[in-house]
Order: C-alpha cells, then sequence, then structure tokens
C-alpha cells in the first residue's frame, strides 16, 4: 500500500478504514482515474495486495473477473464478503514459491495500515505465518492487467508470473519505494522482458527512462507526513509518486 494510504489507516478506527479507502484512494493515487489508459475492458484483472479493495472494486467494474490476492487473514475474508460477486479473492503472499511464509507487521497493526511485509524492517515487531502463492500457481488466462502492491517482494512475485507475463502480456502497475529496497532488479525483469514503464506526472503520462525517480521519492517523501485532510483535498503542484505503469512491446498509455 502506498506511504499515504498507511498514513489514513493508522489515523483512522479499524471500521473507517474500508470505507476511506474506498473515498479517498483515487486521490492519493490518480492511476486508479486513469483504468482506460490501460485496463482493458472485460477480461480479467489481477489485484496483488488488496488490502480493503479500492483497486479491485474499480476493476470490478471494467472488467469481467478479478481476481484479488491478499495475504492477511481477516481482510481476505472482508473482502469475500463486499467485494462484488465478479470478484475472487485468494487468501496469500504472492511470492516464487508455493508453501508457507512469514509475513510482518508493526506492533500494534493486524495489517489493517497496510504496511506488513515478507521482509522484516525496522518498524516491523511481530509476524504471521500465512500460505505463500505463485501468481502461475493460480491458472488463469486471458489476464490484461496486473496490480501490484507487495511492499518491497516485487521481484520474488514477477519471478513467479513468468509464465503469465509471457503468455498473456499484460499491464502491470506495480508500487515501487526506494524506502523499502532497490528498486532496479524489478525494473531490469520487466525492460528484459519487452516491457517498458511510466509515470502519472499531473495529467499527462512520461516515460520512466530518463526519470530519476529514486531522487522524485527522496525529494518529495515529506509530503506524505502532511495533514490527511490536507493531502486528500488540497491541490497541489507536485505529489509523491510511487506507482508505475508497464506496458509490453511498444504499447502506450491510451492507446487502443
Amino acid at each position: 500500500m502506498t506511504t499515504l494510504a498507511a498514513a489514513v489507516a493508522s489515523r483512522l478506527p479499524e471500521g473507517l478504514v474500508a470505507s476511506a479507502a474506498v473515498a479517498l484512494y483515487p486521490r492519493f493515487e490518480p492511476e486508479l482515474r486513469r483504468l482506460a489508459d490501460f485496463c482493458p475492458a472485460d477480461g480479467v484483472a489481477l489485484d496483488i495486495g488488496g488490502w480493503y479493495g479500492p483497486w479491485s472494486r474499480r476493476l470490478a467494474a471494467r472488467c469481467t473477473e478479478v481476481v484479488t490476492v491478499e495475504p492477511v487473514p481477516h481482510l481476505a475474508e472482508r473482502l469475500r464478503r463486499t467485494l462484488p460477486s465478479n470478484a475472487r479473492v485468494v487468501q496469500g503472499a504472492a511470492t516464487d514459491r508455493e508453501g508457507t511464509a512469514r509475513l510482518w507487521f508493526p506492533e500494534g497493526d493486524r495489517g489493517d495500515r497496510g504496511v506488513s511485509s515478507l521482509a522484516r524492517r525496522d518498524i516491523h515487531a511481530h509476524s504471521l505465518e500465512v500460505p505463500s502463492i505463485t501468481v502461475d500457481g493460480l491458472g488463469l488466462r486471458g489476464v490484461g492487467f496486473v496490480k501490484m502492491d507487495v511492499d518491497g517482494g516485487e521481484q520474488a512475485a514477477l519471478l513467479g508470473a513468468a509464465e503469465l507475463l509471457r503468455r498473456d502480456r499484460p499491464a502491470l502497475l506495480i508500487e515501487l519505494e526506494s524506502r523499502l529496497g532497490p528498486i532496479a532488479p524489478a525494473v531490469e525483469l520487466l525492460t528484459g522482458q519487452g516491457y517498458a514503464g511510466w509515470l502519472l506526472a499531473g495529467r499527462r503520462w512520461i516515460p520512466l527512462d530518463g526519470f530519476d525517480l529514486v531522487a522524485h521519492q527522496a525529494r518529495t517523501e515529506h509530503l506524505v507526513h502532511q495533514g490527511l485532510l490536507r493531502r486528500a483535498f488540497v491541490p497541489r503542484r507536485d505529489r509523491y509518486i510511487n506507482s508505475v505503469l508497464f506496458l509490453p512491446d511498444g504499447r502506450t498509455p491510451g492507446a487502443s
């Protein structure tokens, strides 16, 4: 989950987090309002890291089928109860092997803040064993779009989706944050398979190639510490960008 969304979750009672996620998330992630630029209508979409479902809900309104992967047990169960009928929820952590994995949480958090991770960081205090799955193991066909938010586990999750990427050539929107670890391995893995990265800067898409995302994030990270209402409703000229759109084979955002 984005740093911004984690800040929202940490300031709200648990019962209000889901409503806030649905209502405010498009303000934090304008890419969510631009689905038509990269997500084929109808078809199958895959939401890896479902949290409270802000992406899954929008995708379910556009796609024939949505598969949502969420490792936190109580969040996965909530998604099963609340997502539209064309969304299927898989409880597990997407990685490069099947079995079990240890999911780490900050003190006092059960996963609602959206900062759990398979890689333990200094903010993490306790853990839970969860199923580990591979995307290829889900047996999906005709996937046109993948959204991925795995807090530093991008490379492993992509390796576990190698066959799907080769066969279906979906668009991918991946959250990449240098504060969680190097972003180059995931970028290089995808560019080596014929994908090119794009960023939503203002109202237009710009190529990732030639844009220093690491420096940008270092310069703008202070924005995530501003007050909730100010972040959600006050326009600004700059924003913290951590979502990278990857399109294959020369495709460009918005092209039919």
